[in-house]
């Protein structure tokens, strides 16, 4: 089979996969599958794997296969990056379809996934509750009458569709191990649908926990049923710890606390252990399979950030910019390669031990071999801190001064965000957004990438005063002149909150783009960033952590043999045995498999880089009448704000080719404002357009979570 075929082959099977996972869950509520499946673990009972073996298999393997091969998937994508320009479904589905200010911006594809599972949701209940009632019994022992065990019922189902939510909470958080970049989807965009997720899950729970309370307060029961830990079934303490755990999450992570009091959000977040601890000793082993691929995949990939942020690094040198902003500069081992866009997680012991800070790469790896560098603007107490910091060094003796250590996680990105498969881009960047944009736009000036680029790039930046307008000094020698064979970058400037006449980006260019630069002693620079291991090595290290994990529990089945229906079992061995041993088989593998990832990291870390020169950044010449031309054509606006449908039409007027990208990243109102104009131009379901007629591909980048 011819190597290009592969991608397609892989995309096939993951769908494959998928679909089969997805009847199980679909089928499970039902009588045919409640039959059918005591068969078949009567079946695996008789055999070594057990009904441990025939729950992995059916529940939790399908979802770490479609891991495996989307890594797989991944690897071949980024060795492989063909460049078509075909207007597919796949486009037309992942334009915004709903755009509003309460939703934001929503796709077909994102409207048509969300609409299922609340379809599956509503299916699940439905035909839980309608098999409970034709079989209800009042409850002697509770002393419950008809109504009050029919309300048990409902609560008791509520409890599965939180139990659904949580199959699907831990899989939108993942970074090394992420699926969504399969989609073309950034860390920050998938963060919202983890948050989805987490709330409907909660719904669910407070649901299923405080009707349970109730009906056991109506029946004057609840003294003797909220603290028992029973030896067998569900442990009602375990669950209400479970959901007093998944509440404080919850609250502490709306945006008025998360926003104002970040350190609360981040150290409460961390109660995801005890609430999963919990719901396994609430819930039972058969249940907790259903959400283990999350747990797994979430386990691993924590703990590969955790070796890949070890040893630390630190900042070569550190350029500060009028408008309160920094550029710091870091090593890269040479063989690291990154797509634009990708985004780094950053953590500076000198400010806090803790805190991890996701931060856009500015830099090209194509353009820049041994370094990568980051801007970071003053937004907030770390980023302010981290400013103070290097300001404070300037104007010391550099022989003298220290490294700042860094920790560094990533790089991570979406592989599927191709921009050399558009004829024209145009980009629309709100304040610190223009950061993503920078590792376009540099990756552009690359000598190595000419002639593969758009042939326009229009860049529409809003900022609110004009000091801002130094964040794009990385990028100055676009602005200053145009190289044959690269593409052609227009930047339109709009400065809201100034009135000036007559000012020109020459004039811009002269006042704000003096920066101030500051060298670090590089001892402890000897360790670059290397980044995680690749995405065929991750696959390998995910695959053998799922084996380890199936062999050592397949072991602990023949310690305590639980068997459904064998007095044997249930009469002697508590549930929570049984859980405890689970646990311990995930810890285990997780154990075998960080072994693995350490001796990865060893390995790469035995080759060093070269070292790494100090250069001083050139000054700029403006007085050149070769620049001139080039300078007249970029446009400054002061006490403006862009009109969207203007700048548009003039841009599909000037189009180099009909297949335009549009990448926004900003403010949430500016985004929705041109995706709403995407959407208007691009006629979304309308496959059968005049192929004359400019496509807008709209897609929404994200800077902060």
């Amino acid at each position: 089979m011819p190597r290009s075929n592969f991608p397609s082959v892989l995309t096939c099977l993951m769908i494959l996969i998928c679909a089969v996972w997805t009847s199980l869950w679909v089928l499970k509520p039902t009588q045919f599958w409640t039959k059918r499946w005591k068969d078949a673990e009567d079946s695996a009972n008789k055999t070594v794997f057990g009904y441990y073996g025939l729950n992995y298999a059916a529940y939790t393997f399908p979802v770490i296969a479609v891991a495996i091969i989307g890594l797989v998937f991944l690897d071949l994508k980024s060795v492989e990056r063909r460049r078509s320009k075909a207007r597919g479904l796949s486009t037309v589905l992942s334009s915004p379809l709903v755009v509003n200010s309460l939703l934001g911006i929503l796709s077909s594809i994102e409207i048509l996934l969300v609409f299922l599972f609340i379809l599956f949701l509503a299916w699940t209940f439905y035909a839980r509750i309608s098999n409970d009632f034709k079989k209800l019994i009042p409850d002697k022992s509770l002393k419950l009458d008809l109504w009050e065990l029919k309300y048990l019922r409902v609560a008791t189902r509520f409890g599965l569709l939180a139990e659904a939510s949580l199959a699907l909470l831990l899989l939108p958080v993942l970074r090394g191990l992420a699926l969504f970049p399969i989609l073309g989807i950034q860390f920050e965009a998938s963060v919202r649908y983890h948050t989805w997720a987490g709330t409907a899950m909660i719904f669910f729970a407070a649901i299923h926990g405080g009707s349970t309370l109730l009906i056991w307060g109506v029946s004057n029961n609840i003294q003797n049923e909220i603290w028992k830990w029973q030896k067998t079934g569900r442990i009602y303490l375990a669950g209400e710890i479970t959901l007093v755990a998944g509440m404080v999450i919850w609250f502490t992570s709306l945006p008025q606390i998360r926003r104002r009091n970040f350190e609360i959000f981040y150290y409460t977040h961390h109660l995801y252990s005890v609430f999963l601890v919990f719901f396994l000793f609430h819930a039972g082993d058969r249940h907790f399979y259903m959400v283990f691929p999350g747990v797994l995949l979430f386990g691993l990939d924590k703990l590969l950030r955790i070796i890949q942020s070890r040893p630390r690094t630190c900042i070569i040198s550190a350029s500060v910019f009028p408008c309160q902003a920094v550029e710091l500069i870091l090593p890269k081992d040479p063989r690291l390669n990154y797509a634009p866009t990708s985004v780094i997680f950053m953590k500076i012991p000198a400010i806090s031990n803790l805190q991890w800070h996701s931060f856009s790469i500015t830099s090209s790896s194509t353009a820049d071999e041994r370094k990568m560098s980051v801007v970071i603007k003053c937004e907030g107490w770390w980023t302010s801190s981290l400013y103070n910091m290097i300001h404070d060094e300037l104007g010391k003796d550099s022989a003298k001064m220290k490294g700042i250590p860094v920790a560094i996680e990533g790089p991570y990105g979406p592989a599927s965000l191709d921009f050399l498969k558009y004829d024209s881009l145009l980009l629309v960047a709100g304040g610190s957004g223009i950061t993503p944009f920078l590792s376009i736009l540099a990756e552009v000036s690359s000598a190595t990438s000419k002639n593969r680029f758009p042939s326009r790039i229009q860049l529409v930046y809003v900022i609110k005063k004009a000091q801002d307008f130094s964040l794009l000094h990385s990028i100055s020698h676009l602005l200053l002149e145009e190289s044959p064979g690269k593409c052609h970058l227009k930047l339109k400037l709009f400065i809201t909150r100034e009135k000036q006449q007559g000012v020109r980006i020459r004039d811009l260019l002269n006042e704000f783009f003096e920066v101030k630069t500051l060298h670090l002693n590089t001892e402890c620079s000897d360790y670059a960033v290397h980044g995680p291991e690749s995405p065929t090595w991750m696959a390998a290290i995910l695959g053998f952590c799922s084996m380890i994990f199936l062999i050592v529990v397949v072991c602990f089945n023949h310690i305590v043999p639980p068997e459904k229906g064998s007095k044997k079992s249930k009469d002697k061995t508590a549930s929570s045995v049984v859980d405890m041993l689970l646990m311990a088989s995930l810890f285990i593998a997780l154990a075998c498999s960080t072994f693995v990832g350490i001796f990865l990291r060893w390995r790469r870390l035995q080759k060093g880089i070269p070292p790494i020169s100090q250069k001083e950044s050139k000054p700029l010449h403006l007085s050149s009448t070769e620049t001139s031309s080039t300078l007249e054509e970029h446009e400054v606006h002061f006490g403006e704000r862009p009109n969207f449908q203007d700048i548009f039409g003039e841009f599909e007027d000037e189009r180099g080719g009909t297949n335009i990208g549009v990448l926004a990243c900003g403010p949430q109102s500016m985004k929705e404002s041109v995706a709403m104009i995407c959407q208007q131009k691009s006629k979304g379901f309308n496959l059968g357009a005049n192929k004359s007629q400019a496509f807008f591909t709209f897609h929404s980048l994200n800077f902060t979570l």
